[in-house]
């Protein structure tokens, strides 16, 4: 069997049906012997290979299932980085095979030649050139193995041209055998008895649900966790869809951009249990001062993870579900109705919100109609920024793996490649992609991908004319000296969606934002809107950069000449005069 013909046999071996990617000369055979194999798995062509990429990475995150990803050598191998490190920071299992130069040509500086696992190395779980025909079937099955188990991630298989044509037996083992790699399932009891015990003497625990909650398939039995024990909860960026059965139980969002009541949990509990957590820094804040009276419980399937950013009293290394299970079998008395009093004290007098007025559309709130009039069990892709931390605040997450979003590499971009792969993910679902007008941009190519399939992908681009988040920081921080971040010549999107024969409609006005988005979800089609909103607009609270969680900024100064300076630039536009 040729190299061609057994990759595409190990992959049906391993249960994959959808593959994304580009062709070109290193990987022309793969794409050759792909024709043999069009009634056992679907092909999406992307227009760029960081879109396939990051498409790959939707599919996984909605499903469970790792994403396949198979692009040329050279630039098509390289434009796949971005895409491969924003997998590798959110934990998210894709399988990159590119093709390269025969092996003969191997450092010769041929055609089209990149050395891609030097470039990936710190970037994957795992990468492998492949040098004869005879270790093919074991490479590709390590390649899984390792996308897939312990803590999920991104891996890369580099396939030579040569490999490709070679002629060899095909026996696919049933298992590999990795010295050195033996991930931990099971955690230990004495370890989980001793969080229990702790649990037990606390009066002020938290809950802290994180991104391997939604990769674990756990937030079931999380949401069983803290009902039983009735322990008050809050999760990260990557940990939404928390959803107990009594809403004082949930705190929402927790960081630099968290709740205030949230944050305030934290930073005030006696007790921390962190199911998943990575504790970035974007979670920690100033690290001396986080949870510092505060015992901790960690519990993860990274042994790495546990200590690195911060004290731990209790380590769990084991598989989240696994561990839940275990937690959940034991049976102790619990009181937490003064604390969980006090929390709700705490939300009623500082609660998210924001100011409405009849003027200028606000984010915020188109956020809230699309999470009215949406089904609970709708997919939201959000991208990078502003638009971001609005849908983590203001958009009720109620199931698993319903938030997409680039967590911890923060790639503007993300959103409209990673709904497409999200809606070939889970097809009977709505996929709502939320996207500010700086990133929509940086794969807005992607368009065409979704008219070429007829994905009924919904879009909302949030235009604010400028890179809001670095706006916002430079208005904060940098005595609103708007360095490089103001995009007042925005095109208009919703005209170059219909060019591409999309649906769209651009909106500017509040009482035009009802209408558009019923509309956007009685839509059978793909469809986007363009929705001019308030470039002043902040994201609130904010934890400063090495600031104190417990004490966050709640309130920014209002830049009205701001305001006024980007809606002239708009009128003048619209007249068509000199900028």
């Amino acid at each position: 069997m040729k190299g061609s013909k057994m990759l595409f046999e190990a992959l049906l071996k391993e249960g994959v049906d959808t593959i994304f990617g580009i062709p070109g000369g290193a990987i022309i055979n793969v794409y050759d012997e792909l024709c043999n194999y069009e009634d056992k798995i679907n092909f999406y062509l992307f227009r760029h290979e960081q879109g396939a990429t990051h498409a790959a990475d939707g599919y996984a995150r909605v499903t469970g299932k790792p994403g396949v990803v198979i692009v040329t050598s050279g630039p098509g191998a390289t434009n796949t980085v971005t895409g491969i490190a924003t997998a590798y920071m959110d934990s998210i299992p894709i399988v990159v095979i590119t093709g390269q130069v025969p092996t003969s040509f191997i450092g010769t500086d041929a055609f089209q030649e990149v050395d891609v696992t030097g470039i990936t190395m710190p970037i994957t779980k795992h990468n492998h050139l492949v040098t004869s025909i005879e270790e093919l079937p074991y490479a590709i099955k390590e390649m899984f193995y390792v996308a897939t188990t312990g803590r999920p991630g991104p891996v890369l298989l580099d396939f030579p041209k040569d490999i490709q044509t070679a002629e060899g037996e095909f026996n696919y083992p049933d298992t590999v055998e990795i010295p050195g790699y033996k991930p931990t399932v099971k955690g230990h009891p004495k370890q989980i008895k001793k969080a229990i015990e702790l649990l037990k003497e606390s009066k002020r625990p938290v809950v802290i649900v994180g991104g391997g909650a939604n990769l674990s398939g756990a937030m079931d039995l999380v949401n069983q966790f803290i009902d039983k024990f009735k322990v008050p909860a809050v999760s990260t960026l990557m940990g939404r869809g928390v959803n107990p059965s009594d809403e004082k139980l949930y705190y929402e969002g927790i960081g630099m951009h968290g709740t205030y009541y949230g944050n305030y949990a934290v930073a005030n509990a006696d007790l921390i249990i962190a199911l998943g957590v990575r504790f970035s820094d974007r979670i920690l804040g100033n690290p001396r001062t986080f949870a510092k009276n505060a015992r901790i419980v960690h519990v993860d399937i990274d042994p790495a993870e546990i200590g690195k950013n911060v004290r731990v009293d209790v380590p769990i290394v084991g598989d989240l579900k696994s561990v839940l299970e275990e937690f959940l079998k034991y049976e102790i008395e619990t009181d937490f109705s003064d604390w969980i009093e006090e929390l709700q004290e705490i939300k009623k007098k500082y609660p998210l919100t924001y100011k409405r007025d009849g003027k200028l559309i606000k984010p915020q709130y188109v956020v809230e109609k699309v999470n009215e009039v949406f089904p609970d069990d709708t997919v939201v892709v959000a991208d990078v920024g502003q638009n971001q931390m609005w849908v983590a605040q203001f958009y009720k997450f109620k199931h698993q793996r319903s938030f997409l979003c680039s967590g911890g590499l923060g790639t503007m971009g993300y959103a409209l490649p990673a709904g497409i792969g999200a809606k070939i993910g889970a097809p009977d679902k709505e996929v709502v992609v939320f996207a500010g007008d700086g990133g929509f941009q940086m794969n807005i190519q992607e368009l065409m991908t979704i008219k070429r399939y007829n994905l009924p992908v919904k879009i909302i681009v949030m235009d604010n004319k400028a890179l809001g988040m670095v706006r916002q920081w430079q208005q904060l921080f940098f005595n609103c000296r708007y360095s490089a971040t103001i995009l007042s010549d925005n095109p208009d999107f919703a005209k170059i969606a219909e060019a591409v024969g999309i649906k769209a409609m651009r909106i500017e006005k509040p009482d035009q934002v009802d209408e558009a988005i019923e509309k956007l979800a009685k839509s059978k089609e793909p469809m986007l809107i363009h929705a001019v909103v308030d470039p002043a607009e902040n994201v609130l609270p904010m934890v400063p950069p090495g600031g104190d969680v417990g004490t966050p900024l709640i309130e920014a100064p209002y830049d009205e000449t701001f305001v006024e300076r980007v809606l002239k630039v708009i009128e003048e536009s619209r007249r068509g005069d000199e900028r």
